[in-house]
């Protein structure tokens, strides 16, 4: 089964975030007594909230948030089917069967992943595989599309992916059950059960929520005019096919003092196929028998409370990502002699301290310290290799309100300004030279500007910040396909962007500006032998403009997004490729939602993405990929039963016109697809 990326739309301006901002005139009040740190955001009341928001975070750094009870999602959704919903969003199945997450000109490794605080890229590859991340367990997901803050930790260029489980004061609290079975027309099969709790003791209030899921899919739909080299079953994408359990526990306990506390877990277990680049000479026969991660995450905090000089809080996030896979290699595509095994565990334990503090009436000072260790053992032919990383990152921050309660036009005016020092070292490298201690610094400055009593909200952000190489990118071999570089040096970006949001009638719209320069890019390149290195190219660059519209006339919504980005790459004389990889340069959508009669509702969503370049499997030379457009739709419809329970029917198509796009080369997007399913809630 695949997303239907439903609904791709952006609802009326429902969120503005500033940091720790004071109420404007016309603006909803928060009490004094209670500033917990999700009073960051800054709410604008008095219109209708719907499923994705355009939100401005701290210091002026855009983003997207989303309520997953609103999205028309598959059985069994992972976070990846939820970020492929979401515009500006870029998600791509990789040669290696991973759903890869980028924004703007960025790569995947410079988009932290957050599960309740606990970074997941602090790992063997610093990147997060989402496609084993179950959507179910977030209460809600925040898409940071620039560096809204300094206290993410090490390792975070540009982009910051937030999964709240038991985090926040919006983790639901009422008692709900809700249970959903479905199948498409290929005879996947899927069925998933989510349950929530309250409870209540004498000295606060919790919630208990827990979920599970099941699917089980033979494979992706091939486009229509793509086939294999070899019969399939179908008209299925060869060795596509599936087969994962997933589930999450999480508890929440708030005292009446404000102190809060949270303990969640989330686990994915599955089997599945790895596609095979289609057109190479030399493919990537791979299956995984056994995928396997879990995911722990302890926080807690004291809530805001009076010191002697002012008002402050502490927090603290534990985190456990463990997780292991065994990658068998075939020799011919009938998948039936295996010529090499790799089996793999990793295991990264993450601390994140935090502490908030005011600085007089009109400023805040807010730091973090994150450590993380990370441990990989790799097995081939019967050798074990280890390797370890430690990352360790200090930062601060302040905000000022330099406006406060209005001044003429201006309702208010905020800076934001912060700076951190990140440390890297690699004590295990399986026998290589290490990388030794690595030292870089980030800064970053934002403003946010208020308007029209609320209406209207303009912001910028500069930032710099670097990342270290990970041990996968200078050490592993992966089956014999890649050399191993152990003299990477980091990479650095200096990113800026700069927009405006603003609310009209029931409608808002957002535009954003952006321009990333990053120096020593860590990139693939293709050697003389066939095999291929990461190397440091000289300088990637990209420069952008991002728009967000939507409206609603009664009940009928509509909206829109659109990216155009001009992204160029300086790379050393001897690479073969001289294109930047799976950057698209034009990228976009439109959606209706219209209500029916009887509580049904049909949605359709046309969604482009334009041309791009891969690097061939074979030579490592540059591949034009062809843009497309892909139409999805949803009807769906609620039933009610005589004892007040909802059953929801919903009939969805993805890429109805069979279109053929690619993720990269070789490696097309499923075709068509019709999906059934039913939700008892």
């Amino acid at each position: 089964m695949t997303s239907t990326s439903l609904p791709r739309r952006v609802a009326p301006l429902g969120v503005l975030a500033a940091l720790v901002w004071a109420p404007a005139p016309g603006a909803a009040q928060l009490p004094d007594s209670i500033p917990p740190r999700d009073t960051t955001v800054f709410r604008v009341e008095g219109i209708r909230v719907q499923a994705t928001r355009p939100v401005t975070t701290v210091g002026g750094a855009s983003a997207i948030e989303v309520d997953l009870d609103s999205l028309a999602l598959p059985v069994a959704a992972t976070a990846e089917e939820v970020l492929r919903a979401l515009p500006m969003v870029h998600v791509r199945t990789n040669s290696r069967g991973e759903a890869e997450v980028t924004v703007r000109g960025s790569e995947s490794r410079q988009v932290a992943v957050l599960f309740d605080g606990v970074p997941l890229t602090l790992g063997w590859d610093a990147r997060t595989d989402v496609s084993v991340l179950p959507a179910g367990a977030a209460s809600e997901v925040t898409v940071v599309r620039g560096l809204s803050s300094i206290l993410h930790g090490p390792n975070v260029l540009g982009g910051v992916v937030e999964m709240n489980v038991g985090r926040g004061d919006r983790v639901r609290g009422e008692s709900r059950l809700t249970a959903s079975i479905g199948g498409d027309d290929r005879r996947g099969f899927g069925l998933t059960a989510l349950g929530s709790r309250p409870f209540e003791t004498d000295g606060g209030t919790g919630v208990v929520r827990a979920g599970v899921g099941f699917r089980d899919s033979p494979g992706f739909p091939l486009p229509g005019d793509v086939s294999e080299p070899v019969p399939v079953e179908r008209d299925l994408r060869l060795n596509t096919d599936s087969r994962i359990v997933n589930g999450f526990l999480s508890a929440r306990y708030t005292a009446d003092g404000g102190a809060w506390g949270s303990l969640s877990a989330a686990s994915f277990d599955a089997e599945r196929g790895i596609a095979g680049e289609l057109g190479s000479d030399g493919p990537r026969l791979w299956r995984y028998p056994e995928i396997r991660r879990t995911i722990v995450a302890a926080s807690g905090g004291t809530g805001f409370r009076d010191t002697p000089l002012g008002r402050g809080d502490l927090e603290f996030s534990v985190g456990l990502d463990a997780g292991s896979t065994v990658i068998d290699s075939y020799a011919t595509r009938a998948y039936d002699e295996i010529e090499g095994t790799e089996e793999g565990q990793g295991r990264t334990v993450t601390l994140r301290l935090l502490a908030d503090h005011t600085l007089g009436s009109r400023a805040d000072l807010r730091t973090s310290l994150t450590l993380a260790d990370i441990g990989h053992e790799t097995r081939e032919d019967g050798e074990s290799t280890d390797y370890r990383q430690r990352l360790f990152s200090l930062a601060g921050e302040t905000v000022w309100r330099l406006v406060d309660g209005g001044w003429g036009a201006l309702d208010g005016l905020r800076l934001s300004a912060g700076a951190a020092w990140d440390r890297g070292t690699t004590p295990e490298t399986g026998g290589r030279p290490s990388l030794g201690t690595l030292d870089d610094w980030g800064g970053r400055v934002g403003l946010s500007a208020l308007f029209r009593g609320g209406d209207f909200l303009a912001h910028a952000g500069l930032s710099r910040r670097g990342r270290f190489p990970s041990l996968r990118e200078s050490y592993s071999e992966a089956l014999n396909r890649f050399v191993p570089n152990p003299d990477l040096a980091p990479e650095h970006l200096v990113a800026f962007e700069a927009g405006v949001t603003s609310r009209f009638g029931r409608g808002e719209v957002q535009v954003v500006g952006f321009r990333h320069d990053l120096d020593g890019a860590i990139r693939r390149i293709t050697l003389g032998d066939g095999r291929r290195q990461r190397i440091n190219s000289d300088r990637l660059e990209s420069t952008g403009v991002e728009i967000l519209i939507s409206q609603t006339f009664d009940d009928v919504e509509v909206g829109g997004d659109w990216m155009m980005q001009s992204v160029s790459l300086t790379d050393p004389g001897a690479a073969t490729s001289q294109q930047p990889e799976n950057m698209p340069e034009r990228a976009g959508g439109a959606w209706l939602r219209l209500p029916l009669p009887a509580e049904a509702a049909l949605t359709a969503e046309v969604e482009y993405t334009g041309p791009q370049f891969c690097q061939d499997p074979d030579s490592g030379g540059d591949v034009q990929l062809d843009g497309g457009t892909w139409l999805n739709g949803v009807l769906s419809r609620v039933f009610r039963t005589a004892s007040g329970r909802g059953v929801e029917a919903q009939l969805s198509a993805t890429n109805l016109a069979d279109t053929t796009l690619y993720d990269q080369c070789g490696l097309p997007r499923p075709g068509r697809l019709f999906q059934l399913q039913f939700r008892v809630f």
